[in-house]
């Protein structure tokens, strides 16, 4: 009998159960063909404080947790010697969900057996070089990688003529959502919408879930609602330095505007249930343009209308099934979310094309199967 071929997944975000739902689902996609282990940091330190390993229920794959070090800067953190004993154990395939270029992904390259299949996955969607030591790194990575996944077209499309990228094999795959979790819930959204203090039969509402930076194009989305010449509810959910503009906003708006912040990964769809548009007004600058814009498959799978800019990955996660928008181009956003405001039907056809969009590419079954496809490739 042929032995199953054996996986290992690991990066600093599976400290998060929510972030291990495509190892779970590479699980299922593989189960007799593949045995696949997570390896996880005991603990890391989160947006709003330190996070430990987090189990879910039913998880398929083997977990492993392993000690980091300096995991206060992503950049310069390292693994403990709990996962080079386990890089060990024998491997066909070894998934690194961490960027060539950091020190860890280096680590990975100079532990890593080399009769196993080295991959990194990355969302470096800009050609940036970087110093020394982290050129260095990646070049050294690189040298030993089998293969890569860019996670999207326009990482593709940077990286593919890069130094050490162009000669490798490579799978353009998108993360992927969890569709058991987002979902659409009519209920979930009404129980939000009332914890809110709103009542069911008001305006429509506009939603925007995310960090508050400015490159999110929050300051764009404000001066388009402001000008919108129907009636709305507004729902803003996340955190960041933007935060006190925001409230300052709001409270000049009075009941029309919610600011939510310190949401669990787990009740963020039930937020997205309570909005009727997502917007994802993402802005590029000179070192950053949107790497996927999660948000909007998360909404799409919830059954929500979206807008999105043409930042970055934008245009390619929402394909035929929402509406583009010039970034930072204020009058534009503010017609699109008109038109939504005003027609209904509308925003069920968009609603209807999101769902099916996310059922075809990133429901994680999907997503799953095309992982395990490009890893048998390189074996």
């Amino acid at each position: 009998m042929t032995r199953p071929l054996r996986l290992l997944t690991l990066g600093h975000s599976y400290v998060v159960g929510t972030n291990r739902r495509l190892a779970h689902a590479i699980a299922q996609a593989g189960a007799g063909e593949w045995e696949v282990t997570v390896a996880a940091p005991k603990a890391f330190p989160g947006d709003l404080g330190p996070i430990a390993l987090e189990p879910f229920p039913g998880e398929m794959p083997r977990l492993v947790p392993v000690s980091v070090h300096g995991a206060g800067r992503v950049h310069t953190m390292r693994y403990g010697r709990h996962l080079r004993a386990l890089l060990r154990e024998g491997w066909d395939v070894v998934h690194c969900w961490e960027e060539p270029f950091v020190l860890a992904g280096a680590q990975l390259a100079a532990w890593t057996p080399p009769e196993a299949r080295l991959v990194y996955a990355t969302f470096q969607n800009l050609p940036k070089r970087y110093p020394p030591p982290f050129a260095w790194a990646e070049r050294y990575a690189l040298r030993r990688a089998a293969g890569w996944v860019a996670f999207g077209a326009t990482v593709h499309d940077a990286l593919r003529v890069r130094r050490g990228y162009e000669h490798l094999p490579v799978a353009v795959i998108s993360p992927g959502v969890d569709t058991e979790l987002f979902r659409p819930e009519a209920q979930a959204g009404a129980r939000v919408r009332h914890s809110l203090g709103w009542r069911e039969d008001g305006p429509p509402v506009i939603g925007f879930l995310g960090r508050f930076v400015a490159e999110k194009g929050l300051r764009t989305l404000i001066g388009a609602l402001d000008a919108a010449r129907e009636p709305w509810r507004a729902l803003i959910v996340g955190g960041g330095a933007m935060e006190g503009e925001l409230r300052a906003w709001a409270a000049r708006r009075e009941d029309a505007v919610r600011i939510v912040t310190g949401v669990p990964h787990h009740d963020v769809p039930a937020y997205l249930n309570a909005m009727d548009v997502l917007c994802a007004p993402s802005q590029t600058t000179a070192r950053w343009m949107e790497q996927l814009g999660r948000m909007l498959i998360e909404a799409m799978a919830c059954g929500v209308a979206v807008i999105g800019s043409d930042s970055g990955e934008i245009p390619h996660v929402v394909g035929d099934a929402g509406m583009i928008v010039a970034e930072a181009d204020e009058a534009a956003w503010t017609r699109a979310i008109d038109r939504l405001l005003v027609d209904a039907a509308y925003r069920h056809v968009l609603a209807d094309a999101g769902l099916r969009r996310v059922g075809a590419h990133f429901a994680l079954p999907v997503v799953a199967r095309r992982h395990l496809d490009f890893f048998q490739s390189l074996l």
